[in-house]
């Protein structure tokens, strides 16, 4: 505990109320039990506030004379500074944690709030003898659990990785189509089971090295190992460079979309060995060849600093700075405008919420939905059909975008919203709910969900609405890492999803295949077995429509045998700077860095 946090405390403890400045009569042994210390080290602390000027301390000499402590400094203006330092140095939490703590009654909070707010967004930054810096300065919620690509799961990961690591060949979500990356050429044979990639000049690494054929041979050979992303490489016999600019990929079964494949995060070309680093080192700061090189990641803040090298031209941004700042710090951070942030009618707008009218708007449906996956590898009342059909007529979607609102805004039926729309919702119908809960059996046994904490006002609700049918649920809330548990898994019910497709098919089959993926440890071996059938058919199909109806065949399946729930589609909602420009909300919902760039005014 620093000097002014013990200041505080004392300050709480005998000046409150009182006029400042004004001496207080305390024992030395009062002063002792307020700070959980010893009296002869409280004796230290007030030598040590006296020595800073904080206080005067004045012992009381002889019979009947009580020592007094006399408090110099304001607390409003101390609490302010302190909690701006820490803040500063990326412990957002115990900013908070003092305010709540010593801020009761005072204006100190919505001050630091406001300066809080002034830390995000754009910035000009000086830099001696040089041009100033643009930055863009904005806070996440959490860390990244993983900047491997072969390891990558989650979107926000996904996006730091594409940001720091490039591909072979990038989808263009604009323009629709597979466009040049590292390759600026390739092609396939007649029966999609052998494709060719010819390297460009000049696509450098981070540490100025040059990307060649020995690069991709290393990454998709590590890819292919015991990773949760093997699932891309299955059905590719072997990579092999053809000289040190061409790559040749021999799979087993044609895969007509396999350049797609290559479009995904986990796709991304890491340097051979490395670059002579020990792997888990280098995934500690790792170098790419992407628009933008990592120059810190840490529990508290992730700086990148643009790629002066890239061979797609120089990101307009010099850097970007983010900041890691605790869930439970969200809320107040997310009632002022940022120049990042996506607001729904979640978040309290009567908290000055929204930005004004000169802020640009940016609405999105995402590509994805949200969903119940059921544990069909454990035992309890979701082996029934019946029992997950009755839950599903439950748990009617409508019913929850209707009374919870915010960012849900339409009922799913399906991974895509376009096809939700073309998909009538029946009404709710309380006699199938019985009959289906009749043929179950149901025991009354207690389901366990668990899910990650953003989605407990979706819990909350489902929790109300079985209670209402006699169905018992008891809810764990877990972060991000825990979600990924095996064992906590293996205990678990159900559980409830959100999935981005970002790459449209490919990532559709990703959810199925993924090694981390909730669905791919969920589903029983033979239904597992089933889809990956499927999915190879789907890959042979020599038309896009031809692959759509084999992916809609799985889809179909588990929903008719509801094996998933799809509860809704969510609607991305995002409020940015008046000067900002180059800005498009990306198949991952956040914005590629690399064509942002602030308009300044005359």
């Amino acid at each position: 505990m620093s000097a002014v946090e013990r200041y505080l405390t004392l300050y709480e403890r005998f000046q409150a109320g009182l006029p400042a400045g004004a001496p207080v009569e305390a024992t030395l042994e009062e002063l002792a039990e307020s700070l959980y210390c010893t009296p002869r080290n409280a004796k230290l602390i007030l030598r040590r506030l006296e020595e800073e000027g904080l206080i005067a301390w004045l012992p009381g000499r002889g019979r009947g004379n009580r020592s007094r402590i006399a408090f110099k400094a304001e607390k409003e203006p101390l609490l302010l500074e302190l909690s701006q330092g820490l803040a500063q140095r990326g412990e957002y939490k115990r900013s908070f944690e003092l305010l709540n703590e010593y801020g009761s009654g005072t204006s100190v909070k919505p001050k630091f709030l406001d300066w809080l707010n002034g830390q995000f967004g754009f910035a000009k930054e000086k830099n001696e003898g040089a041009e100033p810096s643009d930055v863009l300065r904005f806070p996440v919620y959490r860390p990244p659990l993983t900047l491997d690509p072969a390891r990558v799961n989650y979107a926000f990961d996904a996006h730091l990785v594409r940001q720091i690591f490039d591909r072979l060949v990038r989808f263009d979500e604009k323009q629709g189509r597979i466009v040049p990356g590292i390759a600026h050429h390739w092609t396939s044979n007649e029966d999609a089971t052998e494709w060719i990639f010819h390297l460009r000049k000049g696509a450098v690494f981070h540490n100025g090295r040059e990307a060649t054929s020995e690069d991709v041979v290393f990454t998709f050979a590590r890819l292919a190992g015991n990773t949760p992303n093997r699932w891309l490489m299955r059905g590719v016999e072997r990579v092999e460079p053809i000289g040190s600019r061409t790559v040749r990929f021999r799979l087993s079964r044609p895969n007509r979309i396999f350049d797609r494949f290559l479009c995904s995060a986990a796709s991304s070309v890491l340097p051979c060995g490395f670059g002579g680093m020990d792997e888990a080192a280098f995934f500690g700061l790792p170098i790419g060849s992407g628009p933008f090189r990592l120059v810190e990641c840490g529990p508290q803040r992730i700086e990148l600093s643009a790629h002066a090298g890239y061979y797609g031209g120089r990101p307009f941004l010099d850097g970007v700075r983010i900041a890691i700042v605790p869930e439970e710090c969200q809320t107040a951070i997310t009632a002022l405008p940022s120049i990042l942030h996506t607001f729904d009618t979640d978040l309290n707008e009567a908290d000055g919420g929204k930005p004004d009218e000169r802020w640009q708007q940016l609405m999105k449906l995402c590509q994805g939905c949200t969903l119940i996956a059921w544990n069909l590898n454990k035992e309890g009342p979701q082996q029934s059909e019946a029992f997950r059909r009755a839950v599903r007529l439950i748990l009617h979607p409508q019913d929850m975008i209707a009374e919870l609102g915010g960012e849900r805004v339409l009922a799913a039926s399906s991974f895509r919203p376009e096809s939700s729309a073309a998909r009538p919702q029946s009404a709710f119908d309380p006699k199938r709910v019985r009959a289906a809960l009749k043929e179950s059996g149901y025991d009354g046994s207690v389901l366990r969900i668990v899910a990650h904490e953003k989605y407990e006002n979706d819990i909350r609700w489902i929790e109300r609405r079985l209670a209402e049918w006699g169905i018992r649920a008891e809810a764990f809330f877990s972060g991000w890492a825990a979600g990924s548990d095996p064992e906590s898994r293996a205990r678990t019910d159900l559980t409830i999803s959100g999935f981005v497709l970002a790459e449209d098919e490919v990532c559709e089959i990703e959810v199925y295949e993924h090694g981390d993926c909730i669905v791919n440890s969920f589903l029983d071996e033979d239904r597992l077995s089933w889809i990956r059938g499927r999915i190879d058919a789907a890959l042979a199909a020599e038309s896009a429509e031809g692959r759509r109806m084999v992916l809609r065949e799985i889809e179909d399946r588990l929903r008719d045998e509801a094996a998933f729930l799809f509860l809704h589609h969510r609607r991305l909602n995002t409020y940015l700077h008046p000067a900002l420009r180059g800005v498009n909300l990306n198949s991952l919902g956040w914005i590629d860095f690399k064509d942002v760039w602030f308009e300044h005014p005359a």
